[in-house]
């Protein structure tokens, strides 16, 4: 069978930068800053007190209240892009066979916030007061199970969870699902809500973030030899993913197409990336291969980019070594220098902001880059939005554990 063409035809976001895709692209392209002091706990005794928090967020002008209360945050998260991305598509779910429409959503810790909570009333006033909603709260998957629920989505329907690669696997996947024929068309992309006290603290334990308190607003600066770790981040990040000629016939507005994705594992360390890069160039390497599509021929890449010592070397690297001298001629920006990194959500995310580049010819800006490292030395767009022609643009995504996606978007002609 010959494999089946998958198009963007919506996308929703709730991010730092906006909760629509109109307004995180001009927060986007203008090099905006989502990160600033932590307020959803007191943060004064921890080594890192900023992150990149969604404020003016009023969850039941989205979700009926009630609902709302049964869901930890990062479901919460989701179904609201989930229904910006429903709403972008112009899909009407009563024209179209539900049956053959599917969700993939995943999340790289899941409940967090209701599993600090109901561990606190487990030790403070026992057994016995833990909430019946405390496991369907705190499952990865229930994200994707309460966007099905919502939209009468019976197809393919479960969860990914591959730490920071979570939401690019979700797309991947997606992709495939539709591509040999299993739907019609599917929700992907991920949800994430860990800025918590365990949260913050753990990653400080690890020793993966940025601990720039005195300055936080330029504390995410990926590349810049001066990194000291990421700036943790919460949001949602959904895209609906249609069969071509299916979303041609219900007269969808087409935003891209997906022509390759790229799978792969360092089998190196539980944190670190493989110190040659290995892992990411086979994952770029792949996603090219699926489109017949030679180096020369892509025009940008949204890094992983995280603003850690290891990442954003061991990245420029792979790029390199999958595009050669050809590598100091693209464009390569991180969206996280704006945003944060929100785990699991973030390659969902930046699928998101690589469509808009595609559609706005634009790479957006990489913010905070001051002192050049002599190991990353590409164009990273650090002097504001650049204008560019953009036919191939790949989305890379890397995990804690070793994995690896990378997804090649091609701008859309009829």
């Amino acid at each position: 069978m010959e494999p089946k063409r998958v198009v963007v035809t919506g996308m929703g976001i709730v991010s730092s930068l906006g909760l629509t895709v109109e307004d995180f692209w001009t927060n986007l392209r203008a090099g905006k800053n989502g990160i600033s002091a932590i307020t959803q706990f007191d943060a004064s005794g921890y080594a890192t007190r900023f992150a990149g928090e969604i404020r003016d967020l009023d969850v039941e002008r989205f979700l009926d209240r009630k609902d709302a209360r049964r869901m930890d945050r990062f479901t919460q998260l989701a179904m609201i892009a989930a229904q910006g991305a429903v709403n972008h598509s112009g899909i009407r779910w009563d024209q179209v066979d539900r049956e053959q429409y599917g969700v993939v959503v995943g999340s790289g810790i899941g409940g967090m916030q209701v599993f600090e909570k109901e561990c606190r009333v487990l030790y403070e006033k026992g057994p016995d007061r833990i909430s019946p909603f405390f496991i369907p709260m705190l499952i990865p998957d229930i994200a994707a199970g309460r966007i099905s629920i919502a939209y009468g989505l019976k197809g393919v329907n479960y969860a990914t969870v591959s730490a920071c690669a979570t939401s690019a696997h979700a797309l991947a996947i997606a992709w495939n699902h539709i591509r040999f024929g299993d739907a019609l068309g599917i929700i992907a992309g991920g949800g994430e809500a860990p800025i918590t006290p365990i949260g913050v603290a753990a990653f400080n334990a690890l020793r993966a973030l940025s601990t720039r308190n005195d300055d936080p607003e330029h504390a995410s600066r990926p590349f810049d030899l001066h990194r000291d770790g990421f700036v943790m981040a919460e949001g949602s990040g959904m895209l609906l993913l249609e069969e071509l000629e299916h979303a041609r016939r219900r007269g969808a507005k087409i935003h891209a197409e997906i022509v390759g994705a790229g799978m792969t594992a360092d089998a190196f360390h539980i944190t670190a990336p493989d110190n040659d890069g290995d892992g990411a160039s086979r994952s770029m390497r792949i996603a090219l291969r699926h489109a017949g599509v030679q180096p020369e021929q892509v025009e940008y890449i949204n890094a992983h980019g995280t603003s850690t010592p290891l990442n954003d070397k061991t990245e420029t690297l792979a790029i390199k070594k999958v595009f050669g001298d050809h590598a100091y001629h693209l464009a390569v920006s991180s969206t996280k220098s704006m945003l944060g990194h929100l785990l699991g959500a973030s390659g969902a995310v930046e699928a998101i902001a690589t469509v808009l580049c595609i559609q706005q010819a634009t790479a957006h800006p990489t913010i905070n880059y001051q002192t050049p490292d002599p190991d990353c030395d590409l164009n990273y767009v650090v002097h504001g939005a650049q204008p560019l022609d953009i036919t191939y643009a790949l989305s890379n995504s890397f995990g804690f554990g070793g994995h690896n996606v990378s997804l090649l978007f091609k701008k859309y002609c009829e």
